[in-house]
């Protein structure tokens, strides 16, 4: 069976955006940010909330494409649709079999990309198997909370740590 991996920047405090969806306080480049996108190519498929798919927007990304072109996207929203989708970018109903059916087919890990509410659904329903932090030497202070409004307690085995000159921590952690 794959693996859903929520690999995803955050503040000190637990935050994966500021306020607005504000990240310019996150590293944008390095030998760390650098190691996460050569990460990234470890995957085939890629899951997120409406939030995340459209917070690339602001940075170019046209309806209905592949965020990352090598992986098959599947975002899950209730009401979120494409006139003309790629063929590698899927809309999903928010519905937990559909996921055990991802992570049941051949493949790769499954990239859990950005979160907040939709990562916080996935943990509350146990189906989060790693938790990769990049933990950007900032304190936010607001913004949107690693897990949403997730209110889930979970015991976390680290089974690897990172460092980078910049501060930048990669931080690898196994759900029990």
């Amino acid at each position: 069976m794959r693996k859903i991996i929520y690999y995803v920047a955050t503040s000190l405090d637990g935050f994966i955006s500021g306020p607005n969806d504000d990240i310019s306080g996150f590293l944008q480049q390095g030998k760390g940010v650098e190691k996460y996108q050569q990460d990234l190519l470890d995957f085939d498929t890629v899951i997120m909330g409406r939030n995340t798919y459209e917070f690339g927007y602001k940075y170019g990304l046209p309806a209905g494409q592949p965020a990352y072109p090598h992986m098959e996207h599947f975002i899950f929203s209730d009401s979120l649709v494409f006139e003309n989708a790629h063929e590698k970018v899927h809309t999903e109903i928010l519905d937990i079999k559909r996921i055990d059916e991802l992570k049941n087919r051949s493949g790769k890990d499954i990239y859990l990309c950005g979160g907040g509410k939709f990562a916080g659904w996935l943990l509350d329903n146990g189906k989060i198997d790693v938790l990769k932090l990049k933990v950007n030497p900032i304190i936010l202070g607001n913004g949107v909370r690693l897990f949403g409004p997730s209110k889930t307690k979970a015991s976390l085995d680290l089974s690897e740590t990172e460092n980078f000159d910049d501060g930048l921590q990669i931080q690898t952690f196994n759900l029990k």
